[in-house]
């Protein structure tokens, strides 16, 4: 089942989808699903976490000075050296990331029984509509956080409340319900884009770490190397894709990838589902 090609695609898939909003775990089902691929062997549900752990590197490199900073190591500057009042936390991390990790392993018996192609259908559209929703009501208010350093902790926990949705709901995307949840709760798209990427870090962490604990038996030596593989292309595709993404933060909107969703979702209904 793992081939050369198999982990070279399903690397390139997690590295593109992992940080923006259109679901990495919804595309990984879909992917799985179209090549012929039993998306239920544990096999391959351990080399999707062990490839995610790629693309949590490549986040921890593009914020590797803002993490310093949050932990006292590095002083945090913007323009002409000044430093800001206020600065994000690691007490704003932990309001955002809470939520999800309790809602994870309190129901994490329920939500593995949701991974299924037409689960992710239907969370890429809802998702969709989400995404619409909170750009339509960002678009008519003045956010009160337009930096990421300007996020409150009431913000941050909200922000890891609507996370919520995204543990429960496979295909519906963590990205999607932070960002969405965070212009909802008077966050700029931008600051709210980076508060996103950086809860990535510790939840995919704690969460790879839990399940590839309980498959440790599954590394063996015949599929290290393609273990390792997917895990080298899956770092560099996420890599270069949170770069460009954040370069063109301002271009590329939530409705844009609201739409992608929606067409995603009726073409593979059409074609493949029906």
């Amino acid at each position: 089942m793992l081939t050369v090609l198999v982990a070279i695609f399903l690397g390139v898939v997690e590295g593109l989808t992992e940080f923006i909003p259109v679901s990495s775990t919804g595309h990984m089902i879909l992917t799985a699903k179209l090549m012929g691929i039993n998306d239920q062997s544990e096999l391959l549900k351990s080399f999707e976490i062990a490839i995610q752990l790629g693309a949590i590197l490549a986040i921890t490199i593009v914020y590797w000075n803002r993490i310093l900073s949050m932990f006292g190591l590095k002083q945090q500057t913007v323009s002409k050296g000044y430093v800001p009042q206020k600065q994000l936390n690691l007490l704003h991390v932990a309001l955002g990331i809470t939520p999800a990790l309790l809602t994870a392993y309190l129901a994490k018996d329920f939500i593995k029984n949701l991974f299924s192609a037409s689960t992710v259908l239907w969370a890429l559209v809802a998702g969709a509509i989400f995404m619409l929703a909170a750009e339509w009501v960002g678009s008519r208010r003045r956010p009160s956080a337009e930096t990421l350093d300007e996020i409150s902790y009431g913000q941050a926990l909200m922000i890891g409340i609507y996370q919520i949705i995204s543990v429960l709901w496979p295909g519906f995307s963590r990205s999607g319900s932070t960002m969405s949840g965070g212009m909802l709760s008077g966050v700029s798209y931008r600051a709210a884009a980076d508060f996103s990427f950086l809860m990535a870090i510790p939840i995919m962490i704690v969460v790879c770490g839990y399940e590839l604990m309980n498959s440790y038996k599954l590394f063996t030596p015949g599929v290290l190397g393609f273990f390792a593989l997917g895990f080298i292309v899956s770092f560099a595709v996420a890599y270069i894709v949170v770069v460009a993404f954040l370069s063109h933060i301002q271009n590329i909107k939530l409705w844009h990838f609201a739409i992608y969703r929606l067409v995603l979702a009726g073409t593979f209904w059409f074609f493949v589902m029906r």
